[in-house]
């Protein structure tokens, strides 16, 4: 039956191997014992036929041995470190009495190093083994015989796809420590699991370091194999989901000759991107770098990110390779992110001492022989629990395979793993901790919290800059810490330790450049027919000329580099172009960027980028207007309503504090009611001009009016310099006050040819598009105007603040806007998505704003008439409450003041005054007519009356009740000094 197979998945090119299955099993006797000697590191017993049983009716419940297998190629910078780990573990697991006691871990490992798979399994035995192909058949028949529980390895991912379908033909669990192909773990590799990181997490660690520095464009140098592939298509959907991209895929072949590597680091050399992300394997990777060293390519400006090969190679040099470091200095470089822990000390400080067999020879260190130590921990740990929960290792003859007796292969002899899938649930659940950190596995089969360090290669080593997590993202705290922390991965908690880049240089490089034989900027410019003030064509070059030329011009003047630019025409010159069209344009990839009075709105951004905006702008309404030069009521126009009706109240106001402060005292306070309403009303407006004749003689009332005439002077000065204002000015008047009344009638509107101003009218305000007619010019603008709409005109013209600014400077004041601005928004120059020079022009503009360049160049090209300005002053001139309402604060809070204090002082007096005990005879001069009562019967008119009395008798009634008082208490001290004893 033939199986087709699909090596590489995750939308990159893939190989497809169509073969019989019993191809795919064939693969497995030839990786593990076609390509070198079979070798059995540890217990010749297995292959003696002791050990574990091959049949389920002769399986024991606790064998003796259990047979493992290993599957990596020696002679590599992972395979030399994961080597002696392996056979660490297996002599640690071993003699270790408290995992599998009564078994002993048998360890069977064969070489990889005929991995190139280019044809058929039959193509290449006869190929590279003719003469002795029945001996190693015979050979590799036997090891499989032998029936191993587990395999470790590959460390090729391209191997780990193939392998994988035959170990879930024999149900054998596959634990790899180096195959890092996201696509790995899909579904259809049911018994592959990795014991290190996915290149998943990578990828999104290397997106999260290119969004860090704001780089938006990368070019991808990666081996084309299965690894490399599926790696970088998860790169670039990283990339996506930050609004970045890989602009070109640079693949490498395994193998290639160094003068095909340089020949393709020529061709990304002549690219814009100067951010170069190297994904290839350990064993060649260097001479890439060996190759931009002697390019140039390792210079200020550039920008190289490595994968986690290249410290593996780095960390197995011993002793460091000077020549090796001067080639990578500034490269920036992921490790995976190993906690230091005690077990990892440990299992360094013993690396040197480790006894190394045969082909297995010693090496320097890296991070791949702790997962690879750790992988046979896994494996031992999950066995030992699988046979206390009552597991055996049996293994049955596979039904599939019985037609094949008659093959020279043998297959029938193969087994099939009975307790397979039993023991792969064991492994998904074990949860320990190794020299590697925490091994347990997630629901993906990935392992738990991946992490990374971020190096920074320089002198002669490299310095972590801080760490990579997904729970955290870019951080100089290590990630242990952060999982003990709420999780806060947002663009604002990234933080790195500084960088030293390529050129010895700390300045973040800029990521790209303009290729010194790349093609020069196509810039679109608006072809207007009107107000060609701001932009328009030029007969001498550049061809172009006008107020957005000349601030684009010195923008890019203001770049650190040069920019090839060439301006091309929009439009036909016999009418303003459609700027929606222009924006398409540059978001078609027609044009690279559009120059001009192109307006910023919520569409446009949506499909290319803005700079900052250089001009402000924004719609506003014009309607024409007719001269009054008359006008009876003038004077009232200093201020609003609301300022008359305050002003007015707090006249009368202060006048009636006033009085009652001074009523009791000053005699021209007194008089019959009506005289003192005149009086009242006298005096409260007269002091509007100072002309008060009544003199106040009470301090309260005093304290009051120094007051009041403050507030008095301030409005009379106010008045009157508004006054003067307007009436200098000339005074304009229009039936039209604004959008409002604009939109609600069913007049004619006028639009500028081109204008985003018709959408605007039509989708947000919903105007129908009959009622708009579109002018071309500033001449159809005062001809529509003075028409009107009764004699085929508009009512008014709704356009943009800068044109009409324009427009008005021209017309001799028989225009005017009106209303406000009904929008805000800005001018700005439009790029394609993602450029980089949208970014660094937007730098450049704010700079000239700032040193006033950008004023020198808008004096140059725009001048405004009288009539703007004097309209503002109309409109300013004219003084509300708003900028008084402190003033009249104060005024009353004065008045309370007074009027509290005046309160407490007649309530003392009154009470004072008011009869208690004995005191008929006072309360009878007073008040002859009435009887006598206490002072809560006291009614509210006797307070009235008594509030009505003038100051002075009131005191000498008190006087004289105090000395009524002492006369009588004398007479009485008199009589009881006489007494007799």
């Amino acid at each position: 039956m033939d199986v087709s197979l699909n090596i590489a998945a995750g939308g990159c090119a893939s190989r497809v191997f169509f073969m019989m299955k019993r191809v795919l099993l064939l693969l497995l006797l030839l990786i593990t014992g076609i390509c070198v000697p079979m070798e059995v590191v540890f217990g010749q017993a297995a292959a003696n036929g002791n050990g574990t049983s091959v049949s389920s009716s002769s399986s024991s419940p606790r064998p003796s041995v259990a047979n493992i297998g290993s599957l990596f190629t020696f002679d590599s910078v992972i395979g030399r470190a994961a080597g002696p780990a392996i056979a660490a573990a297996v002599d640690d697991v071993n003699s270790d009495p408290t995992v599998l006691p009564g078994t002993r871990l048998n360890l069977i490992s064969q070489n990889t190093n005929c991995s190139g798979f280019l044809g058929t399994v039959e193509e290449q035995i006869r190929c590279s083994y003719p003469l002795v192909l029945k001996a190693k058949f015979r050979n590799a028949l036997q090891l499989m015989e032998n029936s191993v529980v587990a395999v470790i390895g590959p460390q090729s991912s391209g191997i780990a796809h193939i392998i994988s379908h035959v170990v879930s033909e024999l149900q054998v669990p596959l634990l790899s420590f180096a195959a890092t192909d996201p696509t790995l773990s899909a579904l259809q590799y049911p018994y592959f699991l990795r014991t290190t990181q996915n290149d998943y997490f990578q990828m999104y660690a290397i997106a999260d370091l290119v969004t860090y520095y704001g780089w938006r464009e990368v070019i991808a140098i990666f081996v084309d194999d299965d690894c490399g592939r599926n790696g970088i298509s998860i790169l670039g959907d990283a990339l996506a989901k930050k609004r970045a991209k890989i602009t070109y895929k640079a693949a490498l072949t395994p193998g290639e000759p160094r003068s095909q590597v340089s020949d393709l680091l020529l061709e990304v050399n002549q690219m814009e991107s100067r951010v170069y992300v190297v994904h290839v394997n350990p064993d060649s990777g260097l001479s890439i770098f060996s190759v931009a060293k002697s390019l140039h390519m390792m210079t200020k400006g550039y920008v190289w990110i490595a994968t986690d090969w290249l410290p593996s190679v780095l960390d197995s040099l011993e002793p460091d390779d000077t020549d090796t470091m001067n080639l990578l200095q500034g490269v920036v470089s992921l490790r995976h992110h190993n906690p230091e822990t005690d077990l990892k000390r440990s299992f360094m400080s013993r690396w040197s001492n480790l006894n190394h067999k045969k082909s297995i020879g010693a090496s320097g260190f890296n991070s791949y022989a702790l997962y690879a130590y750790d992988t046979v921990w896994l494996a031992a740990r999950a066995l030992d629990v699988f046979l206390n929960e009552g597991g055996n290792l049996s293994h049955s003859t596979d039904p599939k395979l019985s037609d094949t007796k008659r093959s020279a292969m043998n297959l029938a002899s193969l087994r099939v793993f009975d307790g397979g899938q039993q023991f792969l649930q064991t492994l998904l659940r074990m949860n320990f901790s190794g020299p590697s950190g925490q091994i347990q596995f997630d629901l993906d089969k990935n392992l738990v919290r991946p992490a990374y360090d971020v190096l920074n290669i320089g002198g002669t080593g490299s310095r972590r800059i801080g760490y990579w997590s997904n729970y955290s993202g870019l951080s100089t705290i290590s990630p242990v810490v952060l999982y003990t922390k709420p999780r806060n991965n947002s663009s604002s908690n990234q933080h790195l330790s500084s960088v030293i880049w390529p050129g010895e240089t700390s300045l973040v490089p800029r990521g790209w450049v303009f290729p010194e034989n790349g093609k020069p900027l196509r810039i679109a410019v608006p072809n207007r027919i009107s107000y060609q003030q701001f932009v328009a064509k030029d007969k001498n070059p550049p061809g172009v000329r006008g107020y957005c030329i000349d601030v684009f011009e010195a923008a890019i003047n203001l770049l650190p580099y040069p920019v090839p630019r060439t301006y091309m025409l929009h439009g036909d010159g016999k009418r303003n172009p459609v700027y929606n069209e222009i924006v398409q344009a540059v978001a078609q990839d027609r044009y690279d960027a559009a120059v001009g009075d192109v307006t910023i709105v919520t569409n446009r951004t949506k499909i290319v980028d803005f700079t900052q905006p250089f001009m402000e702008s924004g719609l506003v309404v014009v309607a024409p207007v007719k001269e009054q030069k008359s006008n009876p009521w003038a004077f009232l126009k200093p201020f609003t309503i609301q300022m008359w009706l305050v002003t007015g109240a707090f006249f009368l106001f202060v006048g009636a504090v006033v009085w009652i402060l001074e009523h009791r005292m000053n005699h021209e306070f007194r008089g019959p009611p009506s005289q003192q309403i005149m009086t009242i009303l006298w005096f409260s407006f007269s002091t509007m001009f100072f002309s008060h004749r009544e003199n106040t003689v009470s301090t309260l009332g005093r304290f009051v009016l120094i007051i009041w005439l403050f507030v008095v002077l301030i409005i009379n000065s106010s008045y009157t310099a508004s006054l003067t204002s307007i009436l200098t000015v000339q005074q304009l008047t229009s039936r039209i006050e604004g959008i409002d009344s604009l939109v609600s009638s069913n007049e004619p509107i006028g639009i500028q040819d081109g204008s985003f101003a018709r959408n605007y009218l039509m989708d947000e305000l919903n105007i129908a598009g009959s009622r708009l007619v579109i002018l071309k010019s500033q001449q159809e603008y005062s001809t529509a105007l003075q028409l009107g709409p009764k004699n085929g005109g508009v009512a008014a013209i709704v356009d943009e603040l800068p044109y009409i600014e324009l427009f008005l400077s021209s017309t001799n004041c028989k225009f005017r806007t009106v209303g406000q601005e009904f929008t805000k928004s800005g001018w700005g120059f439009a790029f394609q998505r993602d450029s980089p020079l949208a970014v660094d022009l937007s730098t450049a503009i704010l700079q000239l704003s700032e040193n006033g360049d950008l004023q020198k160049i808008h004096n140059k090209w725009l001048t405004h008439g009288d009539c703007m300005e004097q309209i503002n002053e109309i409109n300013d001139s004219r003084l509300s409450l708003t900028s008084f309402w402190g003033l009249f604060l104060i005024c009353g809070i004065s008045c309370f003041i007074a009027l509290t204090t005046f309160c407490c002082k007649v309530i003392f007096q009154f009470r004072r005054f008011t009869p208690e005990g004995g005191e008929e005879a006072e309360v009878d001069e007073i008040q002859p007519a009435r009887p006598r009562r206490s002072l809560h019967s006291t009614s509210f008119k006797d307070l009235i009356d008594f509030v009505d009395r003038k100051e002075a008798e009131i005191k000498e009634m008190l006087k004289r009740k105090s000395s009524d008082i002492k006369r009588q208490a004398s007479p009485s001290s008199d009589v009881h000094a006489n007494s007799p004893a």
